[in-house]
């Protein structure tokens, strides 16, 4: 009985320990189904699936006239899907060796029979995303899909591609340093005006649903729930790329003949204060020169001559001066103090005016008619500087502008040498961009304008944000003084320091710069060797100015760094390229009896029609391409005549043209044309640039 009573109290346990499991299984499947549900449902998807952020595409970074500068270029990782649920086998078996064949043919890197086995051993290890190839462009993507088996798709046939945007320059590097970029990395570095354009350009992402597979990969789900992206605004700039381009090959061409460590070059429209062009080059370990750093804007240095405009200006304004005034430079040395200032030229100048003193470049004589009426009250002169804006940063649309200074009375540094060194461009520091914006206001009248960068903010075409040029200033100082200050500035290229620069075709105005350099710690020598600074700046025509533009040359190692020798030919290069390229106004030429000559002004259009009109008044006249529409302009009595710029898919310039040919051109793009008026084009809108899209409407103002 003891046996078979043990025997029946160890199955009695055995059996309640299995009912105690057995409930407390069932429990739990309740508590799961039931109570805990959507806890584990979510701690699954946690897992399983999750919700990604699907990149916007950047908007695009255009030139004045609509072409690209950069864009986001897509591109694609193709990956295979080997063991897709919908993909039969009978698929599979009968096309592998095409497909194979077909991605030799197209991404090469293995033969036929090697990508066969590559796909072959995927699909045995049951690869659900095997890459085939990254940084696939869209040419190639298009010829992948037509491919056996991956025609049939993503579900059939086991195709994905994942889209990747990069950034492209489209002009080379043109510009680089200005149009910028951002970084990735936690600090987020944003340059230039992809960084101060950043929110405008970025757009806004998007969120899609994804699967995780075996292998640890995701792939996109289909899902109701899945926010598109919104793709980013085109930023429209002031940048010319012809222009651009002029200055950048001009500059690295003469960076590299005088051996220099850096330097760069502005090309701005007066009275807009439109850059048209910015190039910032330096001499890299190779002994090429390329765009690492934005000179133009974030560089401040002691200016050298070129400062003497607005020192002179200040004594013009105060009335202590006249430009006739007498100096007396002697033998070309003066000393203040412990200082000798010299001029240039070995024995001196003698007796100058205050004009000559500027045409020449006089540190004797500029010194001293600072010193002599300022010496008891140099908080006068300073103050009449800072009057004239020099004090202020000019407060760009994109980041990096240095702080401009001008050494102060009372300053810990200011000395009795302070006036004399300022009144030739020492103890001060200015960027070439504010240095050039400060001519550019004698240009346009006294009237000073912050440079513009950027002008529109586009969305599909249409103009959804303007940047109206803005007045700094209207008046830096009186039209007496910027009279004045224009003459001796075109004195300095008639009969001055910058004679090299004289042209036939259309006058130049402006200042040379030489400027010794401080380099770190070392001050203005380095052992036996003086670093020195060429500029020049200016504008032209001087008759009725359209452009101003500054070339610097930092540290040219060979024996010539004079301003005129070193920085005048690329100002020269870059004023003969904007004078061949955009016309200025009529300059009538007097003659003996001061009769004007008179020229037809044939507008733009037809070339048969304007040839006809021009060869019917026997006007002087001569054509460069041979394009049928083309743009006319005058300099002096003789007509020139060049292709009118048209580029596909952009709204052309009908500006100055009959309505007839404006209506044929406009028409011939497709697009629909509203007009007022009568006589020539004077408005459109949209303007020249603008991308054509389907029942575009361009409307026309008329007028004689």
């Amino acid at each position: 009985m003891a046996i078979r009573d043990e025997i029946i109290w160890r199955s009695g346990v055995i059996y309640v320990v299995t009912s105690i499991i057995a409930i407390v299984l069932l429990v739990r499947i309740v508590l799961f189904q039931f109570f805990e549900r959507s806890k584990w449902e979510a701690l699954g998807e946690k897992y399983v699936y999750k919700n990604d952020e699907v990149k916007a595409t950047r908007g695009n970074i255009l030139a004045c006239d609509g072409r690209l500068l950069v864009s986001s270029v897509p591109y694609y990782s193709v990956y295979m899907d080997t063991r897709s649920t919908g993909m039969p086998p009978e698929l599979w078996n009968e096309n592998i060796d095409e497909l194979c064949r077909g991605l030799s043919e197209i991404l090469g890197e293995y033969s036929p029979a090697g990508w066969k086995n590559i796909l072959t051993s995927a699909r045995k290890r049951g690869e659900r995303y095997f890459l085939i190839r990254k940084g696939v462009n869209y040419e190639t993507l298009k010829q992948l899909k037509e491919l056996p088996i991956f025609r049939e798709g993503q579900y059939r046939g086991g195709f994905v591609a994942q889209p990747e945007n990069k950034r492209i320059f489209l002009n080379s590097e043109l510009a680089a340093r200005t149009i910028g970029y951002l970084t990735d990395d936690p600090e987020g570095v944003k340059v230039g005006i992809e960084g101060a354009f950043d929110r405008e350009l970025a757009g806004r992402n998007g969120k899609v649903l994804k699967q995780r597979l075996t292998g640890g990969v995701w792939i996109p789900v289909n899902e109701g729930n899945n926010i598109e992206p919104v793709d980013g605004n085109d930023v429209v700039t002031t940048i010319d790329i012809e222009l651009q381009d002029v200055a950048t090959t001009a500059l690295r061409n003469q960076l590299r003949k005088h051996n220099a460590d850096h330097g760069c070059a502005i090309l701005m429209e007066i009275a807009t204060g439109d850059i048209k062009a910015i190039a910032n080059l330096k001499r890299g370990e190779n002994g090429e020169f390329y765009e690492a750093y934005n000179y133009a804007i974030g560089e401040s240095t002691e200016p050298g001559s070129t400062f003497k405009l607005p020192v002179l200006m200040a004594a013009l304004e105060d009335g202590v001066i006249d430009t006739s005034d007498v100096v007396d430079t002697g033998n070309g040395t003066v000393r203040f103090y412990n200082k000798i200032i010299r001029d240039t030229r070995e024995g001196g100048y003698g007796k100058l005016t205050v004009k000559e003193v500027f045409e020449k470049s006089s540190n004797v004589g500029t010194s001293k008619i600072i010193y002599q009426h300022y010496k008891d009250n140099p908080r006068a002169l300073i103050s009449r500087l800072n009057s004239m804006k020099l004090n202020e940063k000019l407060n760009l649309q994109i980041k990096g502008e240095a702080e401009p200074y001008i050494r102060q009375p009372g300053d810990k540094l200011w000395s009795g040498l302070s006036l004399p060194m300022i009144s030739h461009g020492y103890e001060v520091r200015f960027t070439p961009l504010q240095i050039l914006t400060f001519y550019n206001a004698v240009a346009n009248d006294g009237c000073m304008m912050r440079p513009r960068f950027v002008k529109e903010i586009r969305r599909n075409g249409n103009v959804i944000k303007r940047f109206d040029p803005e007045v700094i200033t209207n008046s830096i100082a009186s039209m007496k003084t910027i009279r004045k200050a224009k003459k001796m500035l075109e004195g300095v290229v008639e009969h001055g320091t910058a004679t090299n620069l004289r042209d036939a075709d259309y006058k130049i105005a402006g200042k040379t710069g030489t400027a010794q350099i401080a380099r770190d710690n070392t001050g203005y020598r380095s052992g036996e060797r003086i670093y020195y600074q060429a500029s020049f700046v200016g504008y032209f025509p001087a008759e009725d100015p359209l452009y101003s533009c500054i070339v610097v040359v930092n540290s040219p190692s060979s024996s010539v760094y004079y301003g005129n020798m070193v920085a005048g030919p690329v100002f020269k290069e870059i004023a003969d390229k904007v004078y061949s390229t955009i016309f200025f106004k009529d300059y009538p030429e007097k003659v003996n009896d001061d009769k004007i000559i008179a020229t037809p002004d044939p507008g733009n259009g037809f070339y048969d029609d304007i040839h006809s009109i021009l060869k019917k008044t026997g006007a002087i006249y001569f054509k460069n391409g041979n394009e049928k529409w083309v743009a006319t302009g005058r300099s002096r009595d003789t007509i020139r005549i060049v292709p009118l710029k048209i580029q596909e898919n952009l709204v052309p310039d009908v500006r100055d043209m009959t309505l007839r040919d404006a209506l044929y051109l406009l028409e011939s793009y497709g697009l629909r044309v509203q007009f007022s008026g009568r006589g020539r084009v004077k408005r459109q809108d949209p303007g020249y640039g603008a991308v054509i899209h389907d029942g575009m409407v361009v409307s026309l103002d008329l007028g004689i």
